[in-house]
C-alpha cells in the first residue's frame, strides 16, 4: 500500500519568516495523527502543504508518494476531505445540497448522490428526512459540525484533514462530536491529520500525537507516551490538564 502522506524535510517561509522547518513526517494507512501545538506553531501551514493550499520552500510533500508539486492541484482536492472550524457549509445550499457538492460536481448520476448524501447523514447521526432539506442557518453548531464531516466524506475520499473543527462547541457538544468522529475513525479506517491546541483532545483522538514547537517538532510519540514524556514543551502541555 502507498504511504498516504509524507513529509520530507519540509521547510516553508513568508514574509521570510520561517513557519515550518525541516519537518518530517510518515503517516500510515488508517491512521489518525494529531497535530499539536501552540498557535503560530505551524499546525495549520502543515494540511495546508497536503492540499496545495501552501507550497513547501524546501523539501517535498507527498501524497500517495506523488508529490503535491506533480499534482492536478484541483484533483489532489478533490482527494482529500477538508474540516474546518464552523465547517465552511455554503448557507444558500441545503444540508442534502452541502454533503452532494464534491460527488455533483464529480459527473455522480443523482440517483447515487442522493443514496450517499442519506448514508453519509445517518451515518454522522442526522435522520436524512428531518435534515436533508434544512439549511445551516437551521442547525445548531455541533449539528453543522457533522454535516461538516458528512460533506468531507462524500466523494469517500481516502485522506481527511481536520482543522480544529470542534474548537468553537461548548464542552458537551464537542465531546459528542469527538464521539462521532472516533467512531468514524474506528469503522471507515480513513487516514486523516487532525489539528489541535488542546491537548485532551489530541490525547483521546489520536493515534499519534506530533508536538510542534516554532514549526519544528517536538516530538512524535503515542498518547501513552505523550502522558509520560519530558520535553519542556510536553511538560507545558500536560500541566493543562491537572
Amino acid at each position: 500500500m502507498p504511504i498516504p502522506v509524507e513529509f520530507r524535510q519540509v521547510s516553508f517561509e513568508i514574509g521570510g519568516k520561517t513557519i515550518l522547518r525541516d519537518f518530517s513526517l510518515a503517516v500510515g494507512e488508517g491512521e489518525t495523527v494529531a497535530l499539536l501545538g501552540r498557535s503560530g506553531s505551524g499546525k495549520t501551514t502543515a494540511l495546508k502543504l497536503v492540499n496545495a493550499l501552501l507550497m513547501p520552500a524546501s523539501g517535498e510533500v507527498l501524497v500517495e508518494e506523488r508529490a503535491t508539486t506533480a499534482w492536478d492541484p484541483i484533483r489532489l482536492r478533490r482527494r482529500i476531505g477538508y474540516v474546518i472550524q464552523e465547517t465552511g457549509l455554503f448557507p444558500h445550499f441545503t444540508v442534502a445540497g452541502n454533503v452532494g457538492l464534491v460527488p455533483r460536481m464529480e459527473g455522480w448520476p443523482e440517483a447515487r448522490i442522493n443514496k450517499r448524501v442519506d448514508e453519509l447523514l445517518e451515518i454522522v447521526g442526522l435522520a436524512p428526512r428531518e435534515f436533508g432539506s434544512r439549511y445551516p442557518r437551521e442547525l445548531s453548531g455541533g449539528q453543522r459540525q457533522r454535516v461538516g464531516v458528512a460533506r468531507a466524506l462524500a466523494a469517500d475520499p481516502p485522506l481527511l484533514l481536520f482543522d480544529e473543527p470542534f474548537g468553537a462547541l461548548d464542552p458537551v457538544t464537542r465531546a459528542e462530536v469527538q464521539a462521532h468522529f472516533l467512531h468514524l475513525r474506528d469503522s471507515l479506517r480513513k487516514t486523516a491529520l487532525f489539528v489541535t491546541h488542546d491537548v485532551r483532545e489530541a490525547l483521546h483522538i489520536g493515534n499519534r500525537i506530533v508536538l510542534l514547537k516554532e514549526g519544528s517538532i517536538d516530538l512524535i510519540t503515542t498518547p501513552a507516551g505523550f502522558e509520560t514524556a519530558g520535553t519542556p514543551e510536553a511538560q507545558a502541555f500536560l500541566a493543562c490538564l491537572s
